[in-house]
């Protein structure tokens, strides 16, 4: 039996791939100058390559290209971060509760957990992560659902790289994990639901935490969408 050949990724592809794990890994830093004469030679590249990818990426919100200062990789800071995460904490929880209530396997997440538990360095643990969340999420029910929280991944792992990178706390993390992950399990579609909420809500709030007039301004605003929904 002739076996099927793999297909070999195109150069943009491969040039893309390689861009945006240096940028998730830290190699590549926020703020930091992409030039495509120096990536090229790095990949071995021509430029055109190195040109669609950065296209590409900046489509993704990792890198901002600018008329004047070029390419570079996207600065995080607390208004980007809360901006990405506020998308997560709208969106993410209700797609677990669907999944959860339609009974969808949850096999891919506990994979990416026990991947991420035996990973040996940053960059296998924060793709295992990314897995996790993405396999929660994808079994929805709703593909629209699942492609808008795609498009948002990206920018979420760069904000958690610059946060790791600046106070890790993966031991804490993967506690949270393992409990939303359990819930799930259990069908606690709404506990799951509720302890997701907590877990993205906590992690921005510790990376990114508010002065105290921004904290004051959100228990207004939820005290007056409190009173809304009674």
């Amino acid at each position: 039996m002739t076996s099927v050949p793999t297909p070999i990724p195109s150069r943009t592809q491969y040039v893309q791939e390689e861009i945006k794990r240096r940028i998730l890994t830290g190699q590549l830093t926020p703020g930091q100058a992409l030039v495509e004469t120096e990536l090229a030679a790095r990949f071995g590249v021509s430029k055109t390559p190195v040109r669609e990818a950065l296209k590409t990426l900046a489509g993704t919100g990792l890198v901002v290209m600018n008329q004047y200062k070029g390419v570079t990789v996207r600065m995080v800071d607390a208004d980007m971060a809360r901006e990405v995460y506020d998308v997560r904490l709208l969106l993410e929880p209700e797609a677990l509760r669907r999944a959860v209530r339609r009974g969808a396997s949850l096999d891919a997440a506990r994979d990416a957990l026990t991947r991420a538990d035996a990973a040996t360095d940053t960059a296998e643990r924060s793709l295992a992560n990314r897995e996790f969340h993405r396999a929660l999420y994808l079994p929805c029910g709703n593909p629209l659902l699942g492609r808008m929280l795609d498009e948002v991944r990206d920018q979420a792992a760069l904000v958690s790289a610059v946060a790791w990178a600046a106070s890790p706390s993966w031991e804490r993390e993967a506690a949270e994990h393992r409990d939303i992950l359990r819930l799930a399990l259990d069908g606690d579609a709404d506990g799951a639901a509720r302890a997701l909420h907590a877990h993205i809500a906590q992690f921005v709030e510790r990376a990114f935490p508010r002065t105290a007039d921004q904290a004051a301004d959100q228990a207004a605003d939820q005290a007056v969408n409190q009173e809304g929904t009674e």
